[in-house]
């Protein structure tokens, strides 16, 4: 049964592949038109301090559409590594588009004249660095002052190894404006030489990539938050199936294992998993033969999913055994596990149904908690059994739990189950389906075909919730 604390909502659907497939091959067009552009301005007079800036911009730009074909293809393949059971991924790419604003905004120049030590800055450098223009640029020595102590040593490096030995500038470092914003700027720049070879002045062009960065660091920290949750779903998923396979009877399985029997009855079982989720739910099922020669037969649903849910399960179930050997009556079993559920650490809602099977006398004494009524199929026609009073576990204190008895005979078939089993999409919750495998259940020679052919009807629909169903077919 689904938590009573959750809401049904719509899950968010992934993109279209073929959708992100056409964006994909778009911005590989782009690119390599953006890209041809670049090389024209590579065979042009690099004098020409517009050129050398034109020639800037399609580098950003083409590094732009790499990033973003990159991502794009995250988008349509997955995110990397997010499945895998040891975490290991790629190395994070940049977002998958420039952040808002103008991308020339954000673009600044700079030429250093080493000869008449003059420096000259673009308006958009000026922004960036958020310097008034009437106090001038700054010079190669001025320049580290307004970088944090941690990143003026590459800066350094950077310069030294342009000015000494001709290398391009590439990196990056952060810079504090006098207002106390941190941003981080991407610098790109070469020596430009004189007529003998050595160089004359170094150019450079900056860009503001602060919102890209900050973009960069909330897409891995989000990536990195949701590996972590998949790692305890999984090792929560695991350690739920373990708990119920060690909790739920060892005759469990899929297909159903037959033949088991408990005096005059034949009984068979099986769990279906949720078609909608990897949860594993609060569900039980157990038949057990009772010290006094009668059979226990019981099922039932706790709210939510994971270990909580099964481990309130385990807490009940072995409640719910120990009172059926000490020869507690149903009604009464009933009532004490509401008073178990109440005093819980972890308080749920759930439903049940507790059966007593007498052999002697073929008499079924029954109670229920807010739960489908077992389902009677007798000469080829099923009926839900009446059912006596019996609120949902947890919902109440101090209520009592009625009782009721019915004789089953020679070929009667018994079957309970709970409501996940027949809640399914476009459907209502009801027993319909159950009670149309009537003439198949009249026709079946053990529970274990009755089993089989509940799981075969029900195999083309998906189930919102897991269920169970548990099937006793008296002998005659």
């Amino acid at each position: 049964m689904p938590s009573h604390l959750s809401a049904d909502r719509s899950a968010p659907q992934p993109p279209e592949r073929d959708a992100v497939d056409a964006l994909i091959n778009r911005t590989r067009l782009l690119r390599g038109d953006v890209d041809a552009v670049r090389r024209d301005t590579a065979v042009i007079d690099d004098d020409d301090p517009q050129l050398r800036w034109q020639r800037a911009l399609c580098e950003l730009a083409v590094h732009q559409l790499d990033d973003l074909g990159a991502h794009l293809g995250q988008l349509r393949d997955g995110m990397p590594g997010g499945t895998s059971a040891d975490g290991s991924t790629a190395a994070p790419q940049a977002p998958a588009g420039p952040p808002t604003g103008s991308l020339l905004t954000r673009v600044g120049s700079a030429e250093w004249n080493l000869l008449t030590d003059e420096v000259s800055w673009s308006d958009e450098l000026y922004q960036i660095f958020g310097r008034d223009p009437g106090k001038g640029a700054l010079s190669l020595d001025e320049l580290p002052s307004v970088l944090l102590p941690d990143d003026q040593p590459l800066l350094t490096a950077m310069v030294t190894d342009c000015l000494v030995d001709g290398r391009p500038i590439d990196g990056e470092f952060r810079i504090l404006l006098p207002d106390g914003e941190l941003r981080t700027l991407h610098m790109t720049g070469e020596p430009v030489l004189d007529a003998e070879g050595c160089t004359a002045s170094m150019w450079a062009v900056l860009r503001d990539v602060s919102k890209l960065r900050r973009s960069q660091h909330i897409v891995g920290r989000t990536r990195d938050t949701l590996r972590r949750q998949e790692h305890r779903d999984r090792t929560e998923h695991r350690m739920a199936v373990e708990l119920q396979e060690a909790v739920l009877p060892s005759w469990r399985g899929a297909p159903p294992v037959p033949g088991r029997s408990a005096g005059r009855l034949d009984i068979a079982a099986h769990y279906f998993p949720s078609g909608s989720s990897d949860l594993i739910g609060g569900d039980w099922y157990d038949a057990l033969p009772l010290p006094d020669g009668k059979t226990l037969l019981t099922v039932g649903d706790l709210t939510g999913h994971g270990i909580p849910a099964t481990s309130a399960m385990a807490m009940l179930l072995g409640a719910l055994r120990g009172m059926a050997v000490a020869g507690v009556e149903p009604g009464a079993v009933m009532g004490h596990l509401n008073q178990l559920i109440e005093c819980s650490a972890q308080p749920a809602l759930g439903s049940a149904v507790c059966c007593r099977f007498d052999p002697a006398t073929g008499t079924l004494s029954w109670a229920q908690a807010g739960h489908p009524a077992p389902l009677l199929f007798r000469n080829g026609t099923g009926r839900p059994l009446p059912a006596p009073d019996g609120v949902l576990l947890g919902a109440a204190s101090g209520v009592a739990y009625e009782q009721d008895e019915v004789e089953l005979l020679p070929g009667d078939v018994l079957v309970l189950h709970t409501d996940g089993l027949t809640r399914q999409s476009e459907r209502s919750a009801g027993p319909e389906t159950l009670l149309g495998l009537a003439p198949r259940f009249a026709r079946a020679r053990t529970a274990h075909d009755c089993v089989r052919a509940v799981v075969e009807e029900t195999a083309t629909t998906e189930r919102l919730d897991d269920g169970c169903v548990l099937v006793a077919r008296v002998r005659a």
